[in-house]
């Protein structure tokens, strides 16, 4: 028998989904995560995954992993020291940046804007020059640069990067660095990022903090691939290794490790892939993806089964170009700690997270201060002696989350069960903003579009939200807590290859812009040949990125290459005015752009089916009834809702709300006036009573 992991890394729990090759057959885990070293968190669920399945560890063949050591090292500042090679005169590139205007009217007076990740103390200039139709101008002087570089060496920089003028158009001389660098052992060892290959597109600032950003992760997360590697050789020698990529595919260990900026969304990628899983079982592909955990809730949207894509990411201050989903994240999560200032008296939540250690105070673990997760304990909606993962040591306790919320009860003079109120109706509003920023504010309409709420606390929140947003129905998965595992193990391998053209259409032909496509597809498919993937089972799609002439803002556009041999550029340029008439009510009758073109290939998922669960009548089983007598606090009163344990109920079952479901990893709510009907593959689908 072989097996196939998928893994998930969150801030607060560490999701396992363990998938049978042949049978399909599934065992989940989920245990604390290990924030000091995240791979103990990952080996300690194999273990527990291992043993619910009566295995052994080495019977796993391959593990797909979702990770946010990159996205971490980020927040926490904790990356390497980076020195950074650019052309002479463009010293604070990153100093100058782009643009920006933090917040709303005098956002600037209260920001604090960090210092670059690679400081101008360890920036140097070559003294080199190339045009931007890739024209050598000045041949790079290397006596001088190997001097600098030698400087730079005793400043005790950990890894390096090139990023010089044009080099997107001829990377010529960035690569006679890389060259001059590893020759006289400038800096043996020590990691060498270059923009030519990075982000081989336009515009210095974007392609050099991106490129650094690489730098800057690159030894950490290498190091925790490399001891990930390690403890999974001891399991089983021939192992293989997957890592989630921020677009939503998989790439090989040693490419993680190389290019790691491409794993900053890594995390969310993969709940956003399990729910497009998911939801096209059930039949539904036009999605909004709603993932709340301990700490953040990520959004996203789906439109025909695809996620919407985004060229950049941010984390905290740092914006890079690196394709990823599109995900909203707010720092609304379970652990999001309540408070009330002194200064204006108002109730607020979060940011701030009580995160894994020690967690809300329901947990019991030291946690003292008031939570959402406490608060919905206040309010009955998590039920008192729940075991979080199936843990026993885990047990939900109620007078602990009760006297952590009476310090926000007294602050507003409100009872108890009001001010718990209070805390859900303020997360479920920052929740629903964050919706709207990918929906209407995109010019989609949410009630075209069905809910998928996951994560562990997104079940409990999920209702609330279809109900703010009017999106319906309200999905539920089963196994909701792992759900980013899921889309770990059934997502593909992937890469892409990127680079600017910029060419009005008048100045250039089909014949030229599909050789260059043809010729990107086969530089992206390298990687896929490196990891044996059959040709025959691949898939190559196709991105530009194109604006009018004079235009500063660019829009991303996928298209089929036949579709271009056979009309020529309007094939792109009509899909281009319909996509900017979505966005801002209107297109023009102007000449049109290309800026960057891109191919992505794909190989083939694993084919797992979602398991199906047995037929039963309308009413649910009194079997499946925990406690048909429970108090919910709903709508500003005391409500009686019935509990049911979700293993048990069937499909063709209704759950009329007030209704709590639980399960191993996380708990459903079904407000008063809505049901939850289930279906053939065991998804709660909640909608309004008709």
């Amino acid at each position: 028998m072989s097996y196939r992991l998928g893994v998930d890394v969150g801030g607060t729990f560490t999701d396992l989904l363990l998938v049978n090759e042949k049978t399909g057959e599934l065992h989940t885990a989920k245990v604390p995560s290990t924030p000091d070293d995240s791979s103990r968190g990952v080996f300690n669920g194999i273990h527990r995954v291992c043993k619910n399945a009566d295995i052994q560890p080495g019977e796993i063949t391959s593990v797909m992993h979702g990770t946010t050591v990159a996205t971490n090292t980020i927040l926490t500042g904790t990356g390497a020291k980076v020195g950074l090679i650019t052309t002479k005169g463009y010293r604070q590139v990153l100093q100058i940046a782009r643009s920006f205007v933090p917040g709303g009217l005098g956002g600037w007076v209260i920001y604090n804007k960090s210092d670059p990740i690679a400081p101008l103390a360890l920036t140097i200039e070559a003294d080199e020059r190339m045009s931007s139709k890739g024209e050598v101008i000045s041949s790079l002087k290397v006596g001088k640069l190997a001097k600098d570089i030698k400087e730079l060496s005793k400043k005790g920089i950990e890894a390096v990067t090139v990023s010089l003028i044009n080099s997107f158009a001829n990377d010529k001389h960035e690569k006679e660095i890389r060259a001059q660098i590893k020759k006289k052992k400038l800096l043996p060892k020590i990691p060498v990022s270059l923009s030519s290959e990075v982000v081989p597109e336009m515009q210095e600032y974007e392609r050099t903090i991106t490129t650094v950003a690489n730098s800057y992760v690159r030894p950490k997360v290498a190091e925790y691939v490399k001891n990930l590697q390690n403890g999974l050789k001891k399991m089983r020698k021939d192992i293989k290794l997957q890592i989630l990529r921020s677009d939503g595919g998989l790439a090989s260990a040693k490419a993680s490790s190389d290019s790691p900026v491409s794993l900053l969304m890594s995390g969310p990628a993969g709940g956003v892939s399990g729910a497009i899983w998911i939801a096209k079982q059930a039949g539904y592909e036009n999605l909004l993806t709603f993932d709340m955990g301990g700490t953040s809730t990520d959004v996203s949207l789906v439109k025909d089964g695809k996620a919407e894509q985004s060229r950049e990411t941010s984390v905290g201050d740092v914006t890079v170009r690196a394709s990823s989903v599109d995900v909203r994240t707010v720092g609304a999560g379970g652990g999001s700690i309540a408070h009330v200032p002194e200064l204006t008296g108002a109730l607020r939540v979060g940011p701030q997270s009580a995160g894994a250690e020690p967690g809300p105070a329901a947990y019991n673990k030291g946690g003292t201060e008031p939570t959402v997760t406490d608060a919905n304990v206040v309010l009955g909606y998590m039920p008192s002696g729940v075991e979080l993962g199936g843990d026993s040591e885990w047990k939900i306790r109620k007078d602990l989350a009760q006297e952590s919320v009476k310090s926000v009860a007294k602050a507003l003079g409100l009872s108890i069960n009001k001010a718990a109120a209070g805390i859900i109706d303020i997360v479920n509003e920052n929740m629903y903003g964050a919706l709207r920023l990918v929906s209407v504010e995109k010019g989609y309409d949410p009630r075209e579009f069905a809910l998928i709420g996951f994560g562990g606390a997104g079940p409990l929140h999920a209702n609330a939200l279809g109900k703010l947003i009017n999106s319906w129905p309200v999905i539920i998965p089963p196994g909701p807590g792992v759900l980013c595992a899921y889309g770990d193990v059934t997502t593909n391998i992937q890469d892409e290859s990127s680079m600017s053209f910029i060419r009005k259409f008048k100045d250039t032909t089909k014949e030229e812009v599909v050789n260059i496509f043809t010729n990107l597809e086969k530089k992206a498919s390298k990687s896929l040949d490196a990891e044996n993937s059959p040709k025959k089972n691949r898939t190559t799609s196709f991105q530009v990125d194109i604006r009018y002439h004079g235009q500063g803002l660019t829009i991303t556009v996928d298209f089929d290459l036949s579709d271009l041999k056979k009309k020529g550029l309007n094939a792109i340029g009509d899909k281009f005015d319909e996509q900017h008439e979505q966005l801002f009510t209107f297109s023009l009758d102007a000449e049109k752009e290309l800026v960057n073109l891109r191919a992505v290939v794909k190989d083939k998922a694993l084919s797992i089916k979602a398991p199906s669960v047995g037929r039963g009548s309308k009413e649910p089983t009194k079997k499946s009834i925990i406690d048909d007598n429970a108090t919910v606090f709903m709508e500003g009163k005391n409500q009686i809702a019935k509990i049911y344990r979700r293993s048990l109920l069937k499909q063709g079952n209704v759950v009329k709300g007030p209704a709590i479901v639980t399960e191993m990893d996380s708990t459903t709510l079904i407000l008063s006036g809505h049901n939850g009907q289930i279906d053939k593959f065991g998804n709660i689908l909640i909608n309004p009573d008709a």
